[in-house]
């Protein structure tokens, strides 16, 4: 599943930006990377299968992110 740069929410509530999806340089496992948009704005890797999952609320299945914007200009291929 692919992943567009941008805003995103987490389930429970707080804003990260996703920049990009990069490769493990030694698993070649592929892991999201992202900054909070809180506290001390933090830099992230999650593998991105985690990334896309669903997670259970109350009984709901919910996705842990969900797109809130999309920013595709973000980052460009050169």
């Amino acid at each position: 599943m692919p992943i567009q740069p941008g805003l995103y929410q987490h389930y429970k509530g707080p804003q990260y930006r996703v920049f990009s999806v990069a490769r493990h340089s030694e698993t070649e496992e592929e892991v999201v990377f992202y900054q909070a948009l809180y506290g001390d704005y933090g830099f992230w890797v999650r593998p991105l299968s985690m990334f896309v999952e669903s997670v259970e609320v109350d009984g709901e299945q919910v996705p842990r992110f969900a797109l809130v914007q999309a920013e595709p200009s973000l980052f460009s291929k050169a």
